[in-house]
């Protein structure tokens, strides 16, 4: 019988060494999960107290200062709140701009400033879009074109209790790769002409090649005959621009023709004389007030001869024609 009972005994000493075991870490998980749940109670308790809690921060707006063909300048307005009875330090802000998930710009600001206790602050991010940068890496982007975006940002705060927190933020929108308007002189229409002083309407033909529509509001211009200035002028103007369209307008100049040498006569001839026109044009648009470049290089004018010759003239008269 003895040589059956110690396997026995030696089972039963190996039962009541795990069950020891399994009862001191059941008491060390138990004392663990104590000491988790008082600091947990600590923390709430010292959060109720003191009033300590997360900040938060919302993207409240995205404005486009100043835009033309070269660049973009956008600021994005984000509000951060403080509910904490300190101030709490906004470490860094990462951005990132992207379009269909191509990256446009990113960037970094670090250090950006403090967020008062128990108060809100509006962080303002400035981004600077390249237009050049963006066309020379994409090249499905089209000057003209209006393209989605997708802004995201990290700030990176600091607060008691909590440690260092992230609060990611996204807003999408749209901005166009703007594009300047081509612009030709259909004709010249004198008002009137003497050697000492000539007044003329200028009738321009102004194509829009954008995908949104242009609100003009004014322009400045400067004409050549051949080389030699005729004049120019600032004026007020109103026309809507058609989005991908073209727009006629009349626009005056004075001059004198005696100033102009050889230039007027040869066009008086009918023998066609070179002309340039260099200027700017001010505008609206759904995405902000744009200041465009318009230019003409090498046109060629004429008079248009009585009515009977003209059918003889169509097929030489591929340039704009001028109209007496």
């Amino acid at each position: 019988m003895a040589s059956y009972d110690k396997p026995e005994v030696v089972e039963t000493e190996v039962k009541d060494r795990e069950n020891e075991e399994g009862k001191k870490d059941e008491e060390k998980g138990g004392f663990i999960e104590k000491v988790k749940d008082f600091i947990h109670d600590i923390g709430e308790k010292i959060e109720e107290t003191i009033g300590f809690g997360k900040p938060t921060a919302d993207v409240t707006g995205i404005h486009i200062p100043h835009i033309n063909l070269e660049k973009a300048d956008i600021v994005v307005d984000i509000l951060v709140k403080n509910p904490n009875p300190i101030p709490i330090p906004l470490i860094d802000i990462n951005y990132l701009i992207e379009s269909d998930g191509r990256k446009l710009v990113s960037g970094l600001i670090p250090d950006a400033g403090t967020i008062h206790a128990h108060g809100s602050e509006t962080v303002k991010i400035p981004v600077c879009l390249i237009y050049d940068d963006i066309k020379n890496t994409y090249d499905d982007i089209k000057p003209g074109s209006i393209i989605p975006y997708k802004i995201k940002v990290d700030l990176i705060v600091d607060v008691p209790v909590f440690g260092r927190l992230t609060l990611p933020l996204e807003k999408t929108g749209e901005i166009p790769i703007p594009y300047k308007p081509d612009m030709d002189v259909e004709k010249i229409k004198f008002e009137k002409f003497s050697i000492e002083e000539t007044i003329a309407n200028l009738h321009l033909k102004l194509e829009n090649k954008n995908d949104f529509d242009l609100g003009l509001n004014a322009l400045d211009y400067e004409v050549w005959l051949c080389d030699v200035s005729i004049g120019g002028a600032e004026l007020a103007k109103t026309a809507k621009l058609e989005k991908n369209g073209i727009t006629y307008i009349d626009i005056p100049i004075t001059f004198k023709p005696k100033d102009c040498g050889s230039a007027l006569w040869d066009m008086i001839r009918g023998r066609g004389t070179g002309y340039s026109m260099k200027g700017n044009i001010d505008v609206d648009t759904p995405f902000g007030a744009m200041k465009l470049p318009i230019s003409k290089e090498g046109g060629t004018t004429r008079l248009k001869k009585k009515k009977e010759d003209r059918d003889e003239d169509e097929d030489d008269d591929d340039d704009d024609d001028d109209e007496d």
